[in-house]
C-alpha cells in the first residue's frame, strides 16, 4: 500500500449510506490523526474528492453492489495503492477499527491473535509484554437509515509474553457483534455474530433499487475541521 508521507495523515473516504453513522465515523477517525471524509452521493465521489492519494476507501454496506464495483474500477484507475475495506456494519467505532486495522504497518512477529468462535474468546500469543485493548460492538437496532449500536470494553491492560485467552461476556449478542483486539500499534477487527439475513437483504443490487428510504445529504470535507 502506498503510505502517505509521515509527516501527512493518512486519507480516508468512507462512503456509505446513513449520515448519522458517516458523521460519527469522521469525528473518530479525525480525532485518531486521520485526514477523514465521508459521502453519500455515489454517484459525486470523483467529481467532489482527489482520490489520487487517497489511502483508504471503505463502503459501506448499502452502497449498491454495482455501484461499488464501478467506483473500484475508476478509483484504481487513478490510484492503484489504494485499499479497499468493505464495512462490517453501520457502527462507527468498528469502522474506524477496520481503518486502523487496514493502515497499521506492524504485525505481531511471530504472535498470534484470533477469535475462536465455539468458546467466544480471542487468544492472544505474544513474543513480549504490550499493552492490549479489545473492544466490542454490536448492532441493536436495523431500522434505515439510521442504525443504533452499543460498545463496550472488554480489556484494557498490559499483557506479559505468552498465550492469553480473553472470553467475550455474556452481554455481547451472538447476532450483529464484532470485536476488534489492539496490540501496541497492531489491530484485528473479528465477526463474533453475523448480521441478520433480514438486513443484509435490504442491500440494494443497483442504482435504481429504491427500497430503502432517501436520507438527508453528506458530503463532507477534510477543511472542516
Amino acid at each position: 500500500m502506498n503510505r502517505s508521507p509521515k509527516s501527512e495523515p493518512e486519507r480516508v473516504l468512507v462512503v456509505g449510506r446513513s449520515p448519522g453513522v458517516l458523521i460519527a465515523t469522521v469525528d473518530i477517525l479525525r480525532a485518531r490523526g486521520y485526514s477523514a471524509d465521508a459521502t453519500n452521493q455515489f454517484d459525486h465521489v470523483l467529481q467532489d474528492y482527489d482520490v489520487t492519494d487517497l489511502d483508504v476507501l471503505v463502503f459501506g454496506g448499502m452502497v449498491p453492489a454495482e455501484t461499488k464495483q464501478k467506483l473500484r474500477e475508476d478509483v484504481l484507475e487513478r490510484n492503484p495503492d489504494v485499499t479497499f475495506v468493505q464495512g462490517l456494519a453501520g457502527i462507527a467505532g468498528l469502522i474506524a477499527a477496520q481503518v486502523k486495522a487496514a493502515t497499521s504497518d506492524e504485525a505481531l512477529g511471530t504472535g498470534e491473535v484470533v477469535y475462536d468462535a465455539p468458546t467466544r474468546s480471542l487468544r492472544l500469543t505474544l513474543d513480549e509484554s504490550a499493552p492490549v485493548t479489545v473492544e466490542a460492538w454490536w448492532g441493536t437496532s436495523f431500522v434505515p437509515p439510521e442504525p443504533e449500536s452499543a460498545s463496550m470494553y472488554v480489556f484494557d491492560d498490559r499483557l506479559d509474553a505468552g498465550t492469553h485467552v480473553i472470553p467475550l461476556p455474556d452481554r455481547v449478542p451472538a447476532e450483529a457483534s464484532f470485536a476488534g483486539v489492539t496490540v501496541g500499534p497492531f489491530t484485528r477487527v473479528f465477526t463474533v455474530g453475523p448480521m441478520p439475513a433480514a438486513v443484509t437483504r435490504l442491500a440494494p443490487a443497483s442504482a435504481t433499487d429504491d427500497r430503502l428510504p432517501q436520507v438527508a445529504r453528506v458530503t463532507t470535507s477534510s477543511d472542516d475541521r
